[in-house]
């Protein structure tokens, strides 16, 4: 009876949906892992590929505390909070009053305080028309209006060169470390793989850096390192025979473009090649980021327009492949470009995100498409997610030679412990017996 009332444990399931109505979407762990792991493979083999990696893939937690950088929302949340005493880095009480006053805005409304950049996209909005208005008290609301957006990019730029991952914890860039080791196991006969990131972070340069991975992002020099998008046309090649000048492209070679900017990146008045890329100061300075959907008008501008004409120009190639990772499909103008290239009948979409989302990944998900993958839900142990940046790398992304052995050994161990502890309780009663 005793046996009868006990309930086996619900098990941790993740969604694999592929927008065909009826086919199975629910898997269980680990056995849903190694389909998951099958349909990626064949995927990164596909003609084109490209990555999109969004603010979720630099967020991380260990111990109940942010290592990497907080994603949209909490440093929202973090921004727009009442102001403290004092503290001249936020919004003073007299910014945000004058906010209220003159233009009826609210920076505690929760549409603020979800999302950072619906605030820059409106501040943004206020600059614009001010900067063009006669009135008598234009300057002085200006004022307030470019103290608030300053003080938004210092906040960025703040969180994205201070933090547990600039104090000795390696887990962020250790995690992009293993992305890239598994992406350049690619073919080295298809073309190299494109990598599109909205961060502002150097987890992308660090990691590559870190192993030896040569990689082009659009600027090309030594002392002075200035954006040239031409350098995108270029591969990297090693000379196969000398006297048969016969080449083989390197392996391991990525495209790396940063669409929304970098903290490395400053401009100044240098003619044709005004962007250059320095070294992280202590300083933000004229930091070449633009955390606004405003970005409309910014991306217009180079390298903004380089950068998303690259990405339009990958992704509607013939049997091309986009990987979005930690995007949510927040900003209108890239999403417009997906959709765009979901009218080449060769695209597919493969999108790691909670699968119960609103917003454009639940409209998305509503086409039914089978060229649309979704992949999210609960991960393998309580706490964790199917969708978050460590568990794509470690449960999805296909494995190199030594990690399938390692595995195979870890499966050999574990169909061996069982059997070990059946054999300890006979051993046991001999024992009594004798």
């Amino acid at each position: 009876m005793a046996d009868a009332d006990k309930t086996e444990p619900s098990k941790l399931t993740f969604k694999f949906i592929r927008g065909v109505e009826g086919e199975k979407a629910d898997y269980d762990w680990p056995d849903g892992a190694d389909i998951v792991r099958k349909a990626l493979a064949e995927s990164l083999n596909a003609k084109n590929v490209a990555f999109l990696l969004g603010a979720g893939c630099s967020s991380s937690w260990a111990n109940d505390k942010e290592v990497g950088i907080p994603t949209m929302a909490p440093l929202a949340k973090e921004f727009t909070a009442a102001p403290k005493e004092g503290d001249q880095s936020f919004p003073t009480a007299d910014e945000r009053d004058a906010l209220l006053k003159q233009f009826g805005i609210d920076l505690g409304a929760a549409e603020y305080a979800r999302n950072l950049e619906r605030l820059m996209e409106l501040l943004f909005s206020l600059r614009f028309v001010l900067v063009r208005s006669s009135l008598s008290d234009a300057a002085t609301r200006l004022k307030t209006v470019e103290s608030i957006i300053k003080k938004v990019q210092t906040f960025l730029w703040a969180k994205c060169t201070n933090g547990a991952f600039a104090n000795g914890d390696h887990t962020v860039v250790g995690l992009y470390e293993s992305f890239y080791r598994k992406l350049v196991l690619r073919d080295r006969s298809l073309p190299r793989p494109w990598v599109f990131t909205t961060n502002y972070d150097l987890f992308n340069e660090t990691a590559m850096d870190r192993l030896g991975l040569p990689y082009t992002n659009g600027f090309s020099g030594v002392v002075e390192r200035r954006f040239n998008p031409a350098t995108f046309r270029y591969a990297l090649a090693e000379q196969l025979d000398v006297t048969s000048r016969k080449w083989s492209a390197v392996d391991g070679f990525v495209y790396l473009c940063k669409i929304h900017g970098s903290i490395s990146w400053t401009e100044d008045d240098h003619g044709l090649f005004p962007i250059r890329e320095t070294a992280v100061s202590k300083e933000p300075g004229k930091v070449m980021i633009y955390p606004t959907p405003a970005k409309q008008n910014s991306s217009l501008g180079s390298p903004y327009a380089d950068l998303f004409r690259e990405f339009q120009s990958r992704i509607v190639r013939e049997q091309s492949v986009l990987f979005t990772m930690g995007y949510a499909f927040g900003d209108e103008h890239i999403n417009n470009i997906i959709y765009q290239a979901l009218t080449i009948p060769t695209f597919r979409l493969v999108i790691f995100v909670d699968p119960d989302l609103d917003g454009e990944s639940a409209k998305l998900r509503a086409l039914n498409d089978p060229r649309i993958w979704i992949i999210g839900g609960a991960g393998r142990s309580a706490g964790r997610k199917a969708h978050y940046f460590d568990t794509i790398i470690e449960e999805f992304m296909p494995q190199r030679p030594s990690e399938r052995i390692d595995d195979a050994v870890r499966k050999v161990i574990e169909a061996m412990a069982p059997k070990k502890e059946a054999a300890a309780p006979q051993k046991g009663e001999d024992d009594d017996e004798s």
